[in-house]
């Protein structure tokens, strides 16, 4: 295993929780690396083995229901992101958390690939990053986004296996929130940035390939699940063109809900023309823990 797996993980252990003990206490002790056994254990000795990828699972007890993103999804993200047309949106999301301290540590739900981690880390002095997701395709990728980057496979709709009050910033963007439990890890004075899709987001290609389309009601869905876990401290909204090929038309295709759906929009989208004008539309909203 790579030295930087090691040495992201080992700086990310006195965040993580240990899931078996926190069955039984609301504040579960931190999990110590070892690196001759390739694994992290608790005090009460639970052991948790490092995958030969750089990722520890944390996911325990029951099989999960969440299936998270396949392989060929995550591949089509990255090639994605790869082309650079969604850095607006990871640097507006990077500067919503600049300002964390380098003694804390930051927190991407639903990570996928760790893109947005990454930039989150480039852009302050934070010492860790801790990347969950469900998918262990997703987690592989994390476990080497960022040298500063730990990943860790969980199940965020579950308790997260981080330690109460432990963290300085947590984002998801496009990713499925847990507001209690985000509440919970989060410090007094820590921020948590959530990024949705506008109705308008990728509006040019959602009618013509039949794509999964943005709820209406997702703003005032988003705001009834924070109200009593946070406080609302600002909204911001990113939207400009983007030029995507007829390649990039179809990883957009692949990389989200409607890949479920791709023969049939890979069908529609040969009426495309060879380039396609499309609006991101993105609404970031920062939130504190409510007091």
């Amino acid at each position: 295993m790579a030295r930087a797996d090691y040495s992201a993980l080992a700086s990310a252990t006195r965040f993580l929780a240990c899931p078996e003990c926190a069955r039984t206490q609301r504040d579960a002790a931190a999990l110590e690396l070892e690196p001759r056994a390739r694994a992290l254990r608790c005090a009460a000795g639970h052991s948790f083995d490092i995958a030969k990828q750089g990722y520890v699972s944390l996911l325990t007890g029951a099989s999960t229901k969440m299936t998270g993103d396949s392989a060929t999804m995550l591949d089509a993200r990255a090639a994605f992101h790869r082309g650079g047309h969604f850095a607006p949106i990871a640097e507006a999301v990077a500067g919503a958390v600049s300002d964390c301290p380098p003694e804390g540590a930051l927190l991407e739900v639903g990570a996928g690939t760790g893109y947005y981690l990454a930039h989150a880390l480039e852009a302050t002095a934070v010492g860790v990053g801790i990347a969950v997701d469900v998918a262990k395709p997703a987690v592989r990728r994390c476990a080497r986004a960022h040298p500063r980057a730990a990943a860790v496979l969980a199940d965020a709709w579950r308790e997260l296996p981080i330690r109460t009050g432990a963290l300085t910033g947590v984002i998801a963007v496009f990713a499925p929130r847990n507001p209690g439990e985000v509440a919970r890890v989060l410090a007094d004075d820590g921020r948590f940035v959530v990024a949705t899709p506008t109705e308008r987001h990728l509006g040019e290609v959602i009618g013509p390939l039949g794509m999964v389309r943005v709820d209406p009601d997702k703003d005032r869905r988003l705001e009834a699940a924070m109200a009593g876990h946070f406080e609302p401290l600002g909204r911001r909204l990113v939207e400009y063109s983007m030029t995507l090929a007829g390649s990039e038309v179809a990883n957009v295709v692949g990389m989200g809900p409607s890949a479920h759906h791709a023969s049939a929009s890979a069908e529609r989208g040969m009426h495309l023309p060879p380039s396609v004008e499309v609006t991101a539309s993105v609404s970031i909203g920062i939130y504190r823990p409510a007091t």
